[in-house]
């Protein structure tokens, strides 16, 4: 009888820590998710620019905002469809 109780209590408590350890797992995978090198992507978004800089600072500000920037140097705004809608305040495409 002692060995059952031991044995569940024992389970309860093995099962209790892999949750634990699978929830510590997950906020640390989304944590990474929620977070993109904004520099290193605007860098390359802008690297064909005319004005980099300016270039760069537009689509930094796009980045923040959105957590996304859509791949190669133009256009594929599809793939990040808040990066798209930002426009400025005359209507205009803010992000580049």
């Amino acid at each position: 009888m002692a060995f059952s109780k031991l044995l569940a209590v024992s389970l309860l408590a093995s099962l209790l820590l892999l949750h634990f350890v699978d929830a510590a797992d997950q906020s640390a995978t989304q944590g990474s998710l929620r977070q993109i090198d904004c520099n290193g992507a605007c860098v390359a978004r802008c690297r064909l620019s005319s004005r980099p800089r300016l270039c760069q600072r537009a689509c930094g500000t796009c980045c923040r905002r959105c957590n996304c920037v859509p791949p190669g140097t133009y256009g594929n705004q599809e793939n990040c469809p808040c990066y798209a809608s930002l426009t400025t305040r005359g209507g205009k495409p803010k992000c580049p």
